[in-house]
Formats: structure tokens, C-alpha cells, sequence
């Protein structure tokens, strides 16, 4: 009697697994066939962007695409359009004009499942002081339906990921500017998106913080798209594939550092003010 009610449940647990598989693939395929239809591997796809606060026109008509495997670093003087370009990719803002899409999910007509393919960690990251560092990142699970095992291994992966797990029990307004700037890039990270928007990813930490999270970012760049704003060059020589400059809500350039520093035949720092003085200048 014991053993056929084991089979039972063996046999119900296969057909659950069996289920599961089948629903994963759906999901899988679903998928493919929306890149498939916006782009092939284009993970990220503007058009003609167009944001103005009164007067000023912050961003003006952008229009670029990015694939899956890609690091760009999105670079501009302060002021330039980059973060507004951001805010409405992760739907913060909604556009006067123009669109994009995340995953094959419009930002416009789609904006939660567009968030649900993002992780989005902006330039000043909204943390709750009272809270110990783990109760935020559960409290991001809460937000994001991550529940049972799979809130367990999603904090499993990023806390060590992040290497917070020496504050994970102390409250954030104990931790440094730099310990912050890494529970923000873990709530980025819990849901492993496909995409990840990084404005100002290593603001406040260390020299070695710094490097660990660079090799985070050319860890990840293989399985995801990443767009990574920053005004530190040496990190877009570090883990851009490609750069795009930015000024004044324009598109200056869309290159490579390493074209761009053959081209000029300077530093990607001297190539930087080469291109947004001049273009500034010629205004």
C-alpha cells in the first residue's frame, strides 16, 4: 500500500515537472518570436526619443538599438539627456514623442512587462533607511512576486554577488555611500533581468569596489543587454563594447572606444572633450 501511494505521488511529480518544462519552453519561444518580430537581437529598440521640461528640449529624437551581449556605454556632459533617456527606457518618464521597446514590450502600451525584463539602478536610488539591507531586498521580492525557493536563491545569488553579506543585517542608514551603491545594484539584480540600465553604477565606491563590480558587469554581458551611463572613461574602456555621446539631447557618436581611440589617436577622455566641445563650439 505504501509503495503505490510513492508511485503516486512519483508519477504526479513527473507530470508536474513535465508541465513546468513545457510552460518554461512556451515561455522561452514567446520570447524568441517577439525579438524575432522587433529585431532579431536587438534587446532594446529607440525611436525617435523626445522629451522637453518648458523650454528645454532634454532629449531630442534619440534613436538607437541594442543587442543582447552588449555593454554601451552611454556618456555625455552633465545635462546632456542621458539619465531622462533612462528614466523613460525604465517607464519613469513617459516621452512627448517617439518610443521604445524592452524585450519586445512597447514602453508605452506595455510598461509592466517592460519592467519586469529590466533591472533599473538609477543614479539615486531610493533606499529605506530603517530598513536592515535584508529586509529591503525582501521587500523588492514582495514587489517583484519572487516568492518560497525562488526568493531564497534569488538572495542567495546576489548577495554574495554584491558582497553585502557583512551588512545584511544592519540597517541602511548605518551603511557607507559605497555599501548603498551595492544593496541599489542588488535590488537591480534580484529578478535576473535580461536587461540592465546602470546610471552611474560605481558613484561612491572604492578603487577595489570599483573593479569588483566592473568584473561583475563583463561577467553578465554575455547573457544580457546593459547599458552603463558614467562619466569615468577608464570604466567605459574597461567593459563597453560600444559608446554612444550624447549632448545637448543629440547623438554626437555611435562607435567603439577602440575606434574612437584610433580615429582620434588620444585617450578616450581627450576623445570625449574633442567631440563635445567641438560640437558645442559649432552650436
Amino acid at each position: 500500500m505504501h509503495s503505490d501511494t510513492e508511485q503516486q505521488n512519483r508519477k504526479k511529480y513527473l507530470k508536474n515537472e513535465k508541465i513546468f518544462f513545457i510552460i518554461k519552453k512556451t515561455v522561452f519561444l514567446y520570447k524568441v518570436f517577439c525579438r524575432a518580430k522587433h529585431g532579431e537581437n536587438n534587446m532594446i529598440r529607440i525611436e525617435k526619443l523626445r522629451k522637453s521640461f518648458g523650454p528645454i528640449v532634454a532629449v531630442d529624437e534619440v534613436s538607437f538599438n541594442v543587442e543582447k551581449g552588449q555593454v554601451l556605454g552611454f556618456l555625455g556632459p552633465n545635462g546632456a539627456g542621458k539619465s531622462t533617456v533612462m528614466k523613460m527606457l525604465a517607464c519613469f518618464l513617459r516621452p512627448d514623442s517617439g518610443t521604445a521597446t524592452v524585450c519586445g514590450y512597447d514602453i508605452l502600451t506595455d510598461p509592466i512587462k517592460v519592467r519586469q525584463s529590466i533591472g533599473y539602478l538609477a543614479e539615486n536610488v531610493p533606499l529605506y533607511n530603517e530598513m536592515t539591507v535584508g529586509d529591503f531586498l525582501n521587500f523588492v521580492c514582495d514587489a517583484r512576486n519572487i516568492k518560497g525557493k525562488e526568493r531564497k536563491r534569488s538572495l542567495d545569488r546576489v548577495v554574495p554577488m554584491c558582497s553585502i553579506d557583512s551588512v545584511y543585517h544592519q540597517t541602511i542608514d548605518t551603511l557607507s555611500k559605497g555599501y548603498k551603491r551595492r544593496v541599489g545594484l542588488a535590488q537591480t539584480l534580484i529578478h535576473d533581468p535580461e536587461v540592465l540600465i546602470l546610471d552611474e553604477p560605481t558613484d561612491g565606491l572604492d578603487p577595489n569596489q570599483k573593479h569588483e563590480v566592473r568584473e561583475l558587469i563583463n561577467r553578465m554581458s554575455k547573457e544580457k543587454c546593459i547599458i552603463v551611463s558614467t562619466h569615468i572613461l577608464e570604466e567605459v574602456d574597461a567593459v563597453c563594447s560600444r559608446t554612444i555621446i550624447i549632448s545637448k539631447g543629440k547623438i554626437l557618436v555611435d562607435s567603439t572606444p577602440n575606434k574612437l581611440k584610433e580615429q582620434y589617436n588620444c585617450s578616450l577622455d581627450e576623445v570625449f572633450r574633442k567631440i563635445t566641445r567641438k560640437k558645442t563650439v559649432a552650436a
